[in-house]
């Protein structure tokens, strides 16, 4: 019932106008003596690892800024085993396995498309998937799972539903109803593909391989890339928010990982 409730609240939420109130509150220069109390609040409630970001938090000048706040070097060592793969980012698992029937586990009860999440690309019928959820406390830079080179870019425009659990335990289709950007790179194993899906709150993303940002009212599109990337260099940034989906070919991974488990960047999540 308390998730139906939740659920229903926010449908009647405009949500793009919500985040994009929200996105500019948080990128506004408050006085330093404000900011200060709002990150200092935010760590609380959160139960951020200050000890795991460079600096302080008098050196960032807004929310969105310590949001995307990066890592001291060697805080999150990198599996360099040639058969790795890894988390491209901290969270929690929601879901891993091998896609059936087009169907992508997001919750116990709800399910998305694969087909859908990535706009009928063709390739990815059987794909091995792993998709992990970013929590507010969570490093939202996001990284490649295996050295490859970006080939291929989608930017889909869609819907800014919430991504916490409640939402995906009732909101059917979530992940490829969502705002995305989903980078395609080419490896070893053939392509993968590597989604950062938006959320309610702000919903942008950026990439390193492209100037598109989403939820700015840019018209969504499609591209080709040449942007090569070794293992854990980083692909992109949630600007608050969200969740990485990640589409392997039929067959070319093994994962060790399990629905439910927290992971952290650089940490193997399966071999090939």
């Amino acid at each position: 019932m308390k998730d139906a409730l939740i659920v229903s609240a926010l449908s009647l939420v405009p949500k793009h106008a919500a985040s994009g109130f929200l996105g500019r509150v948080a990128r506004a220069r408050f006085p330093r003596p404000v900011l200060r109390l709002l990150l200092r609040w935010y760590c609380w409630k959160y139960k951020v690892n200050l000890d795991e970001c460079e600096g302080t938090i008098d050196d960032y000048d807004s929310l969105v800024d310590f949001f995307t706040r990066p890592l001291k070097p060697g805080v999150r060592p990198v599996d360099t085993a040639p058969e790795a793969i890894v988390s491209p980012c901290d969270g929690k698992v929601y879901s891993v396995g091998t896609v059936v029937d087009d169907r992508i586990p997001q919750s116990d009860t709800q399910h998305f498309s694969a087909r859908e999440l990535v706009q009928g690309r063709p390739g990815y019928e059987g794909a091995q998937y792993a998709v992990i959820y970013l929590s507010p406390r969570d490093y939202h830079r996001v990284h490649t799972p295996m050295a490859g080179t970006v080939c291929h870019y989608q930017y889909v425009p869609g819907a800014l539903w919430p991504v916490f659990p409640a939402a995906t335990r009732k909101i059917p289709f979530l992940f490829s109803r969502n705002e995305r950007l989903t980078a395609f790179l080419h490896t070893p194993l053939g392509e993968v593909a590597e989604c950062l899906v938006g959320a309610f709150g702000v919903g942008r993303i950026r990439v390193v391989f492209s100037d598109v940002v989403s939820n700015t009212g840019q018209p969504g599109g499609e591209g080709a890339v040449d942007h090569a990337l070794g293992r854990a260099d980083e692909i992109g940034r949630f600007e608050m928010g969200s969740t990485v989906v990640l589409l392997f070919p039929a067959g070319s991974v093994q994962w060790t990982v399990r629905a439910g488990e927290p992971v952290r960047l650089g940490q193997r999540i399966g071999i090939v």
